[in-house]
Parts: C-alpha cells; sequence; structure tokens
C-alpha cells in the first residue's frame, strides 16, 4: 500500500519516522523485529537495516504510536529506543560504549581460561585431575561468558527460527555437556569399549573464537551516532535574544521563535535560519555551499543555521526555527540515508541462514539413522556422530573470516592513508562504475591563492600599502593578499574605511588608496592602463578573481586570486578514467570556474551551482540507472549525497563530519588514493571470500565423514577430537589467508 493510498483511505497523513534498535546480534534477528512491526495495526511499512542498528517505520498517527512500537519489538526481545533529538543520540552513544567495554572485557576472559585449557588438552590430557581442571576452567567461559549465545539462541527457538547463536549454543552445550556425562558417568563409555573423552576446550575455545570475531564487528560500528551528533553539535545551546526595548537575553536555543530578535557577535555560530535585520559581516557558510570564501550578510540578506559569523555583528530575524532549519534538514537526510537498506546484505549471513538450519538437520538425521540402523551400539554410535557434526561445523571460523580480512585490510590501506571504516563499502568499491567528485577541497587545494600580480611599469614600490590594507580588511580574499606579501613589512596608513560589496580604501603617503574590484575604481575616477585592462581579462576567462589595487588617480596593480587544482589530481582523474569509472564533478561554485577546473583536470561531466540535496538527488539519479556511485567530498555540505552513495569517501583535511558519514576518508587528501583503496577492495573481498571458502570446505569434507559415511565402507568413525581440531585448523587457515594482505600491492 503506498502512503498516497494510504492517505486517501483513511483521509489523514502517515508519520515516517527512524529509530534505534537494541539488542539485535545478527541478520536474522533484524528479520524478526522488521516482522513483528510490519504486523502491527496501523503500520504502513517497516524496515529493519542491521548494519545501522535502525528501524525505519511509516505508520498512521491516529492507529499506533512509538511506544506500542516499542512493546511490539520488546515482544520479540529487542527493544527501541524512541527518545528524541540530541537526547536520543547521547543515549545510544552511551549505550554502545557500555556494550563494547562489557564485550571487550568477556573477550579478554574467555582467551585467557581458554588459552590453558587447549594446552591441558594437547599435551596434559594423561595427567592427573585433567578432566576436572578443565572442566573448572570452561564452566565460566560456557555459562557465564557465553551465556548470551544461549539467551538469543533461545529467543530464536521461541519464534521458530534459528541463527549463527543457534549454532553456537548448540555445539558448545552439547560438547560441554557430553564431556560432563563423560567426566561424570566414564564407565559408561567404557563397559561398551569405548573410551570417555571430554571435549571442555572446544566448548570454550569456540565462544572465546565467536566473541573476538563479534568485538572486532562492534569495534567497527561504533561509531554509528558520531556523524548526526557533530551536525547537531553545529546549532548552540543557546543565543542573545535582543527585546523590544533593546536590552539583551541569553535563552536556549529551545526558546527561540520565529519572528524573535537575534544578536549575532564575531566568531559566533548562527543559531537558526532567519534574514538580516541591521549590521553586516561575512559569513563561513562552507558547511551549506562547500566554497571556502565567506559570503557578505547585509540588510534583508538569508541566514542559515550552523554557518560561522566572522568579524562583524549583526542582528536577524528568525524565520526558521527547530525541525524547520536547513540543518535540521540535513540532519535528517543523513539520518535517512545511513538508516536505508544496504544494496548487498552481509555475505556471512545470507550463507549462515542456510547453514545452520541445515547442520542442525545433519546433526538429528545422522543420530536417528544411527539408532535405526547402527545395531547393537546405534545410540552410542549416533550420539557420537551427532555430537561431531556439531563441533565440526562449529562457525568460530566463519565468526573470523569477515573481521580478520576486515582488520589486515583496514590496517594496509592505513599503511597507505586510506581509512575503511566498514566490510560493506570495502565490498561494493570494486563494483563502483560511477564516482561523483567534488571541486573544493577534493579536486582543488580549497584555499584561495594569488595565482598572479602584474604591477605598472613592474613598479612595486606601494606593496608595502597593499599589504597594510590587506591586513585590516576583513574580506576573505584579503587574507590570500596578506599571506602573498608577507615577506615585506607594511606600511602606516590611516582612514581606513571598508566600502560595502566593493572594497577598501585608506590614506598614506599624502595620497588615497584603493583595493577592491573595478567598480570601486570607476566610482573613484581611477583610470587602468590598457596592459592591466587586457592582463584583467585574461585572467577573468580563465575564472579566477581579480582584485585592482591603486592610488587616487591610477590603477598600480591587477591581482589573480583562485582555487588551485591539487597537484595530483589530474593524475587520479586519469587513474580513475583508466579502471573505467565515469567521473562527475558537482560544484556549488558559479558556471564558469566550474568549466574551467573540469578543463583543467581532464573532466568530461560536471555541474555548476549545486546545492547539498541536489547532489544526492544527482547521485539516486545515477543509482536508478543501475550504477553502483562513490561519492568523494570533504565538507559538510557533503555528508548527505556522501550518505547517500553507495560507497562514500572523504578527504582528510575536510570536515570530521565528512569523515564521519563516509565509510572511507583519504587521509593525505591525495585523489591517487581512491584508485589505490579501489584495488584494496577488490584483494580484500577476495581474501573474505576465501576465508568463507576455507571456513566452510571442513565442514563440506567434515560433515558428512562426522555423520558416518565411512563406516559402513572401511569402518571408520571421526572421533570429536579429530573434530575439533578439524575446526581449529579451519581457524588458523582464515587467520592465515588474512595475513597474506600485508603484502597485495
Amino acid at each position: 500500500m503506498v502512503k498516497d493510498n494510504v492517505q486517501e483511505r483513511y483521509g489523514v497523513a502517515t508519520v515516517k519516522k527512524t529509530f534505534p534498535v537494541l539488542h539485535m546480534s545478527c541478520a536474522s534477528c533484524a528479520s524478526s523485529a522488521e516482522s513483528i512491526v510490519k504486523h502491527a495495526q496501523g503500520v504502513v511499512s517497516a524496515s529493519v537495516n542491521f548494519a545501522t542498528g535502525s528501524l525505519t517505520v511509516e505508520y498512521l498517527p491516529g492507529e499506533t504510536n512509538p511506544q506500542v512500537l516499542q512493546q511490539a519489538v520488546q515482544s520479540v526481545g529487542y527493544d527501541l529506543l524512541i527518545q528524541e533529538d540530541s537526547a536520543q543520540q547521547e543515549t545510544l552513544e552511551s549505550i554502545h560504549q557500555e556494550k563494547y567495554h562489557k564485550l571487550k572485557r568477556k573477550t579478554l576472559l574467555a582467551v585467557l581460561l581458554s588459552a590453558p585449557l587447549v594446552v591441558i588438552g594437547m599435551f596434559f590430557m594423561d595427567m592427573a585431575y585433567a578432566n576436572e581442571l578443565m572442566w573448572l576452567l570452561s564452566t565460566p567461559v560456557v555459562g557465564w561468558l557465553g551465556k548470551d549465545f544461549f539467551v538469543n539462541a533461545w529467543k530464536q527457538a521461541r519464534h521458530r527460527s534459528a541463527n549463527m547463536d543457534t549454532l553456537v549454543a548448540l555445539s558448545t552445550g552439547i560438547a560441554y555437556l557430553f564431556s560432563l556425562f563423560n567426566m561424570l558417568f566414564p564407565e559408561f563409555w567404557h563397559k561398551r569399549g569405548l573410551h570417555a573423552h571430554v571435549y571442555f576446550e572446544a566448548a570454550a575455545v569456540v565462544i572465546a573464537f565467536i566473541l573476538l570475531g563479534k568485538l572486532l564487528e562492534e569495534k567497527a560500528k561504533g561509531n554509528t551516532s558520531t556523524a548526526i551528533k557533530k551536525l547537531m553539535g553545529l546549532q548552540p545551546k543557546t543565543v542573545t535574544l535582543v527585546k523590544d526595548d533593546g536590552s539583551e537575553q541569553q535563552v536556549a536555543i529551545e526558546d527561540v521563535q520565529a519572528g524573535s530578535r537575534i544578536l549575532v557577535r564575531p566568531g559566533e555560530r548562527i543559531a537558526v535560519d532567519g534574514i538580516v535585520s541591521a549590521g553586516e559581516s561575512y559569513v563561513d557558510e562552507s558547511m551549506l555551499s562547500g566554497e571556502p570564501v565567506p559570503v557578505l550578510k547585509s540588510k534583508d540578506e538569508k541566514v542559515f543555521a550552523g554557518t560561522i559569523n566572522q568579524k562583524g555583528s549583526f542582528h536577524f530575524t528568525a524565520v526558521k526555527v527547530g525541525k524547520d532549519t536547513m540543518l535540521a534538514h540535513i540532519i535528517k537526510m543523513v539520518q535517512d540515508a545511513q538508516g536505508s537498506k544496504a544494496p548487498v546484505q552481509k555475505l556471512v549471513d545470507k550463507i549462515a541462514g542456510i547453514f545452520v538450519p541445515v547442520v542442525i538437520g545433519i546433526a538429528l538425521l545422522s543420530f536417528a539413522l544411527w539408532v535405526v540402523l547402527g545395531g547393537e551400539n546405534g545410540l552410542v554410535h549416533g550420539l557420537l556422530a551427532a555430537v561431531t557434526v556439531l563441533v565440526i561445523a562449529c562457525p568460530c571460523a566463519l565468526g573470523l573470516a569477515t573481521p580478520t580480512a576486515i582488520m589486515v585490510g583496514v590496517g594496509r590501506g592505513a599503511e597507505n592513508g586510506i581509512l575503511i571504516k566498514d566490510a560493506e563499502s570495502l565490498e561494493l568499491a570494486k563494483q563502483v562504475d560511477a564516482m561523483v567528485l567534488d571541486k573544493t577541497g577534493t579536486i582543488t587545494e580549497g584555499r584561495p591563492q594569488v595565482t598572479g600580480i602584474k604591477w605598472l611599469y613592474g613598479n612595486p614600490d606601494s606593496a608595502a600599502i597593499l599589504l597594510a590594507m590587506e591586513k585590516q580588511s576583513e574580506h576573505p580574499l584579503a587574507e590570500a593578499v596578506a599571506g602573498y606579501l608577507n615577506q615585506l613589512s607594511p606600511a602606516a596608513i590611516s582612514g581606513f574605511e571598508s566600502v560595502t560589496g566593493k572594497g577598501v580604501k585608506a590614506f598614506a603617503e599624502g595620497e588615497n588608496y584603493f583595493t577592491g574590484n573595478e567598480a570601486l575604481l570607476k566610482e573613484n575616477g581611477i583610470t587602468i592602463a590598457a596592459d592591466l585592462q587586457v592582463q584583467a581579462i585574461e585572467w577573468a576567462g580563465q575564472s579566477q578573481t581579480v582584485i585592482w589595487f591603486a592610488d587616487s588617480s591610477k590603477a598600480l596593480a591587477v591581482l589573480a586570486i583562485s582555487d588551485q587544482i591539487k597537484e595530483s589530481s589530474v593524475r587520479a582523474i586519469a587513474e580513475l578514467q583508466e579502471l573505467g569509472i565515469e567521473l562527475y564533478m558537482l560544484t556549488g561554485d558559479n558556471p564558469a570556474t566550474a568549466k574551467a577546473i573540469a578543463g583543467q583536470a581532464g573532466l568530461k561531466h560536471y555541474r555548476a551551482e549545486v546545492l547539498p540535496q541536489q547532489k544526492a538527488d544527482f547521485i539516486k539519479q545515477l543509482q536508478k540507472e543501475g550504477k553502483t556511485v562513490a561519492m568523494v567530498g570533504d565538507g559538510i555540505n557533503d555528508s548527505t549525497a556522501l550518505a547517500t552513495a553507495d560507497v562514500s569517501i572523504a578527504m582528510g583535511k575536510g570536515s570530521d563530519i565528512a569523515m564521519d558519514v563516509a565509510k572511507m576518508t583519504i587521509i593525505s587528501s591525495d585523489l591517487t588514493r581512491i584508485s589505490q583503496a579501489i584495488r584494496l577492495s577488490r584483494h580484500t573481498v577476495a581474501t573474505i571470500r576465501q576465508n568463507l571458502f576455507w571456513a566452510f570446505i571442513y565442514n563440506l569434507i567434515g560433515i558428512p565423514i562426522a555423520a558416518g559415511v565411512l563406516y559402513p565402507v572401511n569402518g571408520f568413525l571421526l572421533n570429536p577430537m579429530i573434530a575439533g581440531a578439524a575446526m581449529a585448523l579451519s581457524s588458523v587457515s582464515v587467520v592465515s589467508n588474512s595475513l597474506r594482505l600485508k603484502w597485495k600491492k
């Protein structure tokens, strides 16, 4: 049922919200939570994303509410966090931190207790009280540290489903109980001519390995809420409210209403969207536009929440507050994009969904066949066969297959200046066939610089006056000029004055001097020499910003300022194109500059004057065309597009928020690292698949043997101890194969 039909049928609008889901341990948990919400009354649609741990639900507000949905999710053993806004994020981060530290402690204890178990099981089985000592060491691992596996398995069993926890609980539980029986009643087997083996070490080591795998996974997923929290942190907690009588009052951001008059001082962040009512200043809007040059804001100009005021002060009237601001919309869009279902689900969970019930079925079937066909010792052999099947099928290697490859792959990437967050981005990076590049800070340096200066008659005698004027100017381009002339000592000037939208003027050495645009010179009747004018036209044609310097009668110099392309960008773009990737440059800059940069960089496709949401929409359009899209950006304005893309790559010298949203970060901001990242992803995904092969090959060969298929042929019945060794060998194979990534180029 689509939303329009729902509204037409019930005469009310639906509500769409995203809530964090707690206590999920695998993909089948997500399916269970999603199913219960979908069947709740008043729910139109529901989707649970295991990777981000979130539920996106659309419902009829008259028929249900978040509290009812929370109760439904709690009924199947999970929970919903239904707090709102920043309080929700703080609580969620606290829960994740507590879970991670608890898991870390459990893993460390499990490893410490399991290590002596392995030594005793391999070398000292014949020493006195070996079985009892192994039982003492394994009991806290199985009964306490591994308790969650049994609890989760029971939850799944209550709802007639099974997952990886089920297999871990069955194999370790049966191995432990079987070993306990053998330790307490060894004569049961001795009377039947069999030796009473114990498998306490197998049960404990399996739990230790699985806990280690879960710890690695939790570490990779631990920062999912950081980006949203930092976006929320862009909005100040308090504002300076100006009352009708002109007095000022500090109030909480929640108390600001549309129509409120607010004072913004130098260096402060703007709290809500509004319109300037008095004063003027330059405002850094790079978090929205991505462009490094602050924008002059004077009366009747719009200002936006999260942007940073520069040196001046001004008053503005609040127009949009709370969830209506542009910053709030960006936060919401990032949340939606992060919470949407990934195009490729975790490979391990897909395989496990088939593997778990099949293994349980084979174990039960082998037991039943032995009881029916095994003759006098059919029950004994059947029980041994069932336990052996579960022990050899124990998924410790499966639990390590992905995290070990990721750990080594991420380490290898870090050595090359590439930070990779998760397996999903690695899996998708090798499929990328379209890539969207931000311009400023990604292809270019992101810092305006003087690229040329031409003096009248080649005489720079008055450069010290120009330096002094630019040092006093609040214009953002003045910093580039001052930096260019920093080897000089500034001259003494007086009567400094800013001319809104045109430049500045000052008095020095007996006359007036001007620096700014051509309009400032024309306004003061200043003549421009032909050779300076020709040079200015040439630079303007190259989409460089032109600045003039003049005395009271004539132009003395013309300067060109632009954001330079990084040295590595042209080479990087060529490398990506050689990989068969279609490249698009999107920028908030003007068409002329965009065209010039695209031409210099060797890009065929570009778009100018693009807003943050338009970047995300463009990516969605490419995805609809069947492309796997990567987004490369560095600014807060890129965060929505980064969250929307299949593979998101942030440049390390950009904003923290872009890096938190992105699944990959290029530390050095060198674009050539992106092609390296794609090659690394291919090697890592290949390694993950090889690991899964090794994790299963022992099962595919060993399970039929463990079930007893060779017994009718040659009388061979696999000992559970050998099954435990095969299980351990599969783990060694997985770890060893992952370590090969260190030497891949």
